[in-house]
């Protein structure tokens, strides 16, 4: 059970009586969540990209070995 207002300001507790180093810790923590979010979405898109152009790659490999295998070389 947390401290009442009063019971905070008669304990000579003050809302604003926070660390700077405090502070600090959970930007730090919060820039660090949103960098590892904007990653982890250029990845999926990355991945997103790769799996869009397998049926094309898929085409180009089809071509390539029936001209392998019209030209004997296969």
């Amino acid at each position: 059970m947390g401290l009442s207002e009063a019971d905070a300001f008669g304990s000579g507790m003050d809302r604003a009586d926070v660390d700077v180093d405090d502070l600090l810790k959970v930007i730090l923590g919060l820039v660090f969540v949103w960098l590892l979010v904007e990653i982890l979405g250029a990845v999926l898109d990355i991945a997103g990209a790769l799996f869009d152009l397998v049926p094309n790659l898929l085409a180009v490999a089809i071509v390539v070995l029936i001209a392998v295998r019209l030209a004997d070389r296969f």
